[in-house]
């Protein structure tokens, strides 16, 4: 199994905390579209014929395109790729984006999952972000896309915001937990270099709280979540029953994936590539059949140190016995040998072969990750 990203770059305004690449200029959608199609088409051997079992649209902001447009780019992954019968395909949106005829619509084109970009219900984190949406929204659309006929949905959250208190972020996850979705995605803020976010920390206008705070906030997410039945099962998500995002998941997994727009990633196992990350040079070197992507092949160690980084993310660890079949005895015990502080401090635990992180190490996990690198 495989699957396939899909990057629309266009927002409806610049969110203040946001480094991901996006535009806010629609006039060229079009040619755009165009590109991406033709994108579609000429990597189409990219996967050698593997089943696509995820179609995830993400942003950027997809709910900015009509579900015209978003069907014919499902209709050209249909042609060119061999798209499993019930395949995942989700969409990102925006709540300011999901009238009741726009779901009804994206329901009716075969989208199966929405994950919406609430972040928060209140409003003042709203305009400290930039968000285009209201509190109001954000609680509406979920019950709008129930009426639609929409089964399974996630929310997005963040925690860690400035001026927000550990009883504000309580109330954030409760009125989550009211909208009883099958999944949600929860994101410590971080202040990433060059956003309006950071000047404004920069220049004293705002003030984060500190890591303490946030790890209180982390800590009392976990706990209303586990109590309400989610599984965490990744660092940063948790779902009911058999909810897990399957496009994610596949990330984690080490899953081929091909990722389709500019700034998009692809991985199929030994090397992986990159998109440019321009979307006006996108569409002109795609129109001119000129390369549009970076390829890096993967070396030994980056693909053992992937296994690790990406299997301390989830609930299951890592697989000491798939671990060694994939690299080899002397890199299993190297592994085990470099992991014997964290077990000892109970950051780790080893069960049933399998390398996992404690409740406790989940707030330290990037330490315990870097910990366990390989060096080249």
């Amino acid at each position: 199994m495989a699957g396939i990203y899909i990057h629309i770059p266009f927002c409806k305004q610049a969110c203040s905390y946001c480094d991901f690449y996006f535009t806010t200029h629609l006039l060229d959608k079009q040619d755009f579209l165009d590109a991406l199609i033709k994108e579609i088409a000429t990597r189409k051997t990219y996967l050698k014929s593997l089943p696509i079992e995820t179609l995830y649209f993400g942003g950027g902001t997809p709910s900015q395109l009509s579900t015209k447009e978003l069907q014919a780019v499902i209709k050209a992954v249909c042609i060119h790729f061999n798209v499993i019968e019930n395949a995942e395909i989700t969409v990102e949106s925006n709540p300011d984006d999901l009238t009741e005829e726009y779901l009804q619509q994206l329901f009716n084109i075969g989208i199966n999952r929405l994950s919406i970009g609430i972040q928060s219900f209140k409003n003042e984190d709203l305009e400290l972000m930039n968000r285009a949406h209201n509190s109001q929204e954000a609680e509406n659309c979920v019950a709008l896309a129930r009426k639609s006929g929409f089964k399974n949905i996630s929310i997005d959250l963040i925690y860690g915001l400035p001026n927000a208190t550990l009883e504000d972020w309580k109330t954030n996850v409760e009125k989550a937990l009211q909208l009883d979705t099958e999944h949600i995605s929860a994101y410590n803020l971080t202040i990433e270099k060059g956003t309006p976010l950071a000047h404004s920390v920069t220049k004293g206008r705002i003030t984060i709280p500190s890591d303490h705070e946030v790890v209180l906030q982390h800590n009392l997410l976990i706990e209303l979540l586990a109590k309400s039945g989610l599984e965490h099962y990744e660092t940063s998500n948790f779902a009911k029953k058999s909810s897990r995002s399957k496009h994610n998941s596949s990330y984690w997994k080490g899953t081929h994936y091909l990722g389709v727009g500019p700034s998009a990633h692809s991985f199929n196992g030994s090397s992986r590539s990159w998109n440019i990350s321009n979307t006006k040079k996108y569409v002109e070197l795609i129109e001119k059949e000129k390369s549009h992507f970076e390829t890096e092949t993967l070396s030994l160690i980056d693909r053992i140190n992937e296994f690790i980084l990406t299997g301390l993310r989830t609930a299951e660890g890592i697989g000491l016995v798939h671990f060694e079949s994939y690299f080899g005895k002397k890199a299993l015990s190297n592994l085990l040998r470099e992991s014997q502080e964290s077990l000892s401090k109970g950051l780790l635990e080893k069960k049933q072969h399998r390398l996992i992180v404690t409740a406790r190490g989940k707030v330290l996990l990037d330490g315990i990750t870097s910990d366990l690198f390989f060096e080249k």
